[in-house]
């Protein structure tokens, strides 16, 4: 069959309306394009989601103090893992820094006043300093999307990495999905492009093994801990001998770094169980029972939210990179080309976009540790321009904890 055939029997040959317009060279990319997109996102749309019916508990996180009692164990544990290579680092970047007013990758936008501190400057400068403790340099991970590789890779390489050896990182490009308007039509953002959107970071370990240079040195370099993470918080410590310690030592297949939340209702994912199984209830599925619960101490049961900062045993990774996960229908604004060919920028969200999530790898985990932080050391993510979560808020507690911007 071909692609024309293709569109017919699904409905969307609005994708090819444009073609007369085309270069011969423009048209090749667009049915190059049409042959890679998965159409069979489009069948979750007509899906009816079944609403979770599985009893929510809470799980123990384990505290700074009990953290603070045990550092020594834990840190001479992690550093063991680190020295003999067990752990990778895998740094999502896929997005934008469209909410910052930028056009260009989230990671190399500039948050200093005095001097250039970019994003990825600060990931990496904290990379570093556990390459310096540990004396050996971790095999380092970048998920990129279509969108932001090229540039993404050319920023790295002017700035040489910021001093981290090139040779232990490796780039691979994240999924995407089609952008689908209310009707059920795939969208394109030009004549000759279809639109479409990362397929959320849930799918990053399968991405991963797809790109044969980055599954090489995974599998040559004998990893056997991934330390995922994003990369708008500038504040974390990535591959933390503490954390990998404590994960290690209490033999979970998961740790989850997180921090007490600064009310009943933040908006952050809190980890819990879900039929007796692992699992992150997002903040907008925390009733308001659940969110203000106590023990009997009067401590918030669901205290500790998940700041996307994980460490993941690779043979749980592999076992379950083939498993369906949950796929995510969220609306957003999507620029698109209408049937007269002028590009729309709609003010209200006008389509849908598909995500697999992060979070939903965790209910496949025996076991996870929530192990705490300390907010103010080690969350200071940059989502928006002004206000909280942003470019302003991270400066902020980047200089309480003695940077100079």
């Amino acid at each position: 069959m071909n692609i024309r055939e293709k569109l017919k029997e699904l409905g969307q040959e609005q994708l090819l309306k444009f073609e007369k317009d085309l270069t011969k060279e423009e048209l090749s990319i667009l049915e190059k394009q049409l042959e890679t997109i998965d159409f069979s996102y489009l069948d979750e749309l007509n899906k009816k989601a079944e609403p979770d019916i599985r009893e929510v508990s809470p799980i123990k996180a384990m505290t700074r103090k009990e953290i603070e009692e045990r550092k020594l164990e834990f840190k001479k544990v992690g550093l063991d893992a680190l020295r003999k290579g067990d752990v990778g680092l895998l740094l999502v970047a896929g997005g934008m820094g469209t909410r910052l007013g930028s056009d260009h990758p989230k990671g190399v936008y500039n948050i200093g006043k005095t001097k250039d501190v970019f994003i990825f400057q600060r990931l990496f400068e904290n990379a570093l300093e556990v390459v310096k403790e540990c004396g050996r340099m971790m095999p380092f991970f970048i998920m990129t999307s279509e969108k932001n590789d090229e540039e993404t890779k050319a920023f790295l390489e002017e700035k040489n990495y910021f001093g981290y050896d090139k040779n232990y990182i490796r780039f691979f490009v994240q999924e995407m999905a089609p952008c689908v308007d209310f009707n059920g039509k795939v969208l394109l953002e030009e004549k000759g492009r279809v639109a479409s959107s990362p397929n959320g970071n849930g799918g990053m370990f399968k991405s991963l093994l797809k790109n044969k240079e980055a599954y090489k040195l995974l599998q040559s370099s004998g990893v056997k801990w991934l330390n995922i993470f994003a990369v708008d918080n500038v504040l974390q410590k990535v591959g933390d001998p503490v954390f990998v310690g404590a994960t290690i030592k209490g033999q979970y297949q998961v740790g989850a770094k997180v921090i007490r939340k600064a009310n009943p209702y933040e908006k952050v994912g809190v980890i819990c169980k879900r039929g007796g199984s692992p699992s992150v209830i997002e903040y907008v599925d925390l009733t308001e029972d659940m969110a203000t619960a106590v023990d009997e101490q009067g401590e918030r049961l669901y205290n500790f939210g998940v700041i996307f900062n994980y460490l993941y045993d690779i043979d749980l990774l592999y076992k379950i990179k083939d498993e369906k996960l949950p796929l995510h229908i969220v609306t957003k604004k999507v620029s698109f080309v209408n049937d007269e060919g002028e590009l729309v920028k709609p003010q209200e969200p006008n389509a849908h976009k598909f995500e697999y999530l992060n979070v939903d790898l965790v209910e496949f985990a025996s076991s996870v540790l929530p192990f705490e932080v300390i907010r103010e050391e080690e969350f200071a993510p940059i989502k928006n321009k002004e206000g909280v979560d942003s470019v302003e808020s991270a400066q902020k507690l980047l200089e309480l904890n003695g940077y100079i911007l």
